[in-house]
């Protein structure tokens, strides 16, 4: 995977229609061997407006070739962009009448070749079908981690006492540790085989919301479970959070135990509790054989979900 950017495309798909008029610009980019910081700091030295004013509602690789969206609020203002330096190809410019913000995403649409494989592509054919019909569980990517592993590294040197004064990177240290005890609490539920059932005392989401309920005896028997429209949940940790109850509750609590500093850590830096659901639909699904030891895979995923989880569940790669 990533022999080179063009293997890994992905396309952002906005949560709304922009309006054609109001005080924003909008800029929907192509980006190859890029980060999201790269084509920010690009906008801004071209439009003359500070780093910070220029948002995007997601992060995207820089190991990819990207359609991304971008936001500058420029009232009154008539705009012709500068020729953009290689790497970036601006696709489309429009006006909007509000802010771009974090999350405004419906979903993103990838488009990801697979190289060199080996073993049986009837079998992985199979496992497509499978992925097509229940979905995958819901890991955090190893880019959530940082480079090796590094930001895991920092956010126990930030709970052992060490300052960390940029509050966005203090955001990543802290993030890295949820995703650590999400993924951990996921890892035990895929062992027991339990990830796609609810449990009694489980907390449960719809899909594209951000409500939980608390699971009864009958919740396991909805046909919604079934239509991958609801989920169980595992913990984002932090304070003031709803909290599951019997076997889950245990669960959940034995593999905090494990990871204490982390989890207390968090707790001290008052981190919102939050639930994310387990399992993670994989829709409009299709693939194609473009030679015989590679596969071209095309789905869409909603917004805060990784692509190398649907790959992850395809392959072996170790």
């Amino acid at each position: 995977m990533r022999s080179e950017p063009e293997d890994f495309r992905v396309e952002e798909q906005l949560s709304f229609e922009p309006s054609g008029a109001g005080e924003h610009l909008l800029v929907l980019v192509r980006k190859r061997g890029l980060n999201t910081a790269d084509v920010s700091r690009w906008l801004a030295n071209a439009l003359s407006v500070r780093r910070r004013d220029v948002t995007h509602a997601g992060l995207k690789d820089r190991h990819a070739v990207t359609d991304q969206w971008f936001g500058i609020h420029l009232p009154g203002r008539e705009i012709t962009l500068p020729e953009p330096p290689d790497g970036i190809r601006v696709l489309k410019t429009v006006r909007h009448r509000r802010k771009l913000r974090t999350g405004a995403l419906r979903g993103n649409r990838f488009v990801i070749r697979l190289r060199e494989l080996q073993g049986s592509s009837s079998a992985l054919a199979r496992r497509l079908f499978t992925v097509a019909r229940f979905g995958v569980p819901n890991w955090f990517g190893e880019q959530r981690f940082g480079r090796e592993g590094g930001n895991l590294e920092h956010a126990e040197r930030l709970f052992a006492g060490e300052r960390v004064r940029d509050r966005h990177v203090r955001g990543l240290y802290l993030s890295a540790a949820r995703s650590l005890l999400f993924n951990q609490v996921l890892a035990a539920r895929v062992t027991e085989d339990s990830w796609q059932s609810a449990l009694p005392g489980d907390l449960m989401t719809f899909s594209g919301s951000r409500s939980v309920f608390v699971a009864d005896a009958g919740t396991s028997a909805d046909p919604r479970l079934a239509r991958m429209d609801l989920h169980p949940t595992g913990p984002l940790h932090g304070i003031d959070g709803l909290e599951p109850g019997g076997v889950t509750a245990e669960l959940e609590q034995t593999v905090l135990a494990r990871y204490a500093q982390l989890a207390e850590g968090l707790e001290v830096f008052r981190m919102r509790a939050d639930r994310r659901a387990l399992r993670l639909p994989v829709s409009a699904l299709a693939w194609h054989w473009p030679a015989s030891d590679s596969v071209e895979l095309a789905f869409s995923l909603p917004p805060g979900s990784y692509a190398t989880a649907v790959v992850r569940e395809l392959a072996e790669t170790g």
